[in-house]
């Protein structure tokens, strides 16, 4: 997450229960790599929400360690934070763009940043964004980002009024990438995604926090954290997902699950101890 100061004072972004570094040279950081977007976002404030950006800020990311991150820009609604271009949130949405082609259909409108990005792969022929919030999407279409990417990239996306949990496609879908929680972890994630997949019925998922959903399910359930157990525990889910092929998957969810996780397993998990964390007990 993310710790630095701005002309709106100090914002603390690590893992809950992590403290901050005490004497940490911000110096000596290696700078999180420039997002090529980022400078297509600038002050917007509609209604209860703002983008605001910050000159510079300290971020742990999701899969990598504590960085520096030159500008931050994030989302707010009434000063909570509910998204931003943090490692944390640009790297646990990375698979999922790396997958996206064809038809994609993206729940949640956040900054637009991951239509954005799936936009501009040549193999993406649409991208439908489906945002429950009028002042989200209307802060976007005042910020015009879809309107300001190279190649005319922008046309392919399509942004609907509409609820996740209810709305269904008038053509087939590629990937669906649902991305509709403030926390990284809540109580029947897994669930909600299977009730979008069945209106939905995409070839593809992948949603926001799938590794550390995995990981709650699978440690529950006795399984370990590799590769035929993470394996074992998505068949469970009856979802198409994606990503578990991809390069270390297992070690890299054993990392985030040791970070992100912060106590919130499923009840009468019983937790092992090298996946224990601060808020864990014991």
């Amino acid at each position: 997450m993310i710790f630095g100061a701005s002309d709106q004072g100090q914002r603390a972004f690590l893992p809950p229960g992590v403290p901050i570094p005490e004497g940490i040279d911000i110096d000596s950081l290696p700078v999180m790599p420039r997002d090529p977007l980022i400078d297509l976002y600038r002050p917007v404030q509609l209604g209860s929400w703002a983008l605001y950006r910050a000159p510079m800020v300290v971020c742990q990311g999701y899969w990598s360690g504590i960085q520096r991150a030159e500008p931050m820009v994030a989302l707010l609604r009434r000063n909570a934070m509910w998204m931003s271009l943090s490692p944390l949130e640009t790297e646990s949405q990375r698979i999922g763009i790396q997958f996206a082609r064809g038809h994609v259909v993206i729940f949640g409108l956040g900054m637009g940043w991951a239509a954005a990005h799936c936009a501009l792969k040549s193999e993406v022929e649409r991208v439908t964004v489906v945002e429950l919030d009028d002042e989200v999407i209307a802060l976007n279409a005042a910020l015009d980002l879809f309107g300001q990417l190279p190649g005319g990239a922008g046309a392919k996306v399509q942004v609907i009024h509409g609820d996740a949990l209810e709305w269904t496609p008038h053509a087939p879908v590629d990937l669906l990438m649902p991305d509709i929680w403030l926390d990284m972890v809540s109580w029947e994630r897994a669930e909600e995604v299977h009730d979008m997949q069945a209106n939905v019925r995409a070839a593809m998922v992948y949603f926001w926090g799938q590794e550390l959903e995995l990981a709650r399910h699978a440690v529950k359930a006795g399984q370990a954290l590799d590769e035929a157990g993470l394996a074992a525990t998505a068949a469970t889910f009856d979802l198409p997902l994606v990503g578990l092929d991809t390069p270390d998957y297992a070690a890299r969810t054993r990392r985030v699950t040791q970070a992100w996780m912060n106590g919130r397993w499923l009840e009468g998990t019983l937790v092992p101890p090298d996946l224990r964390g601060p808020l864990d007990s014991v």
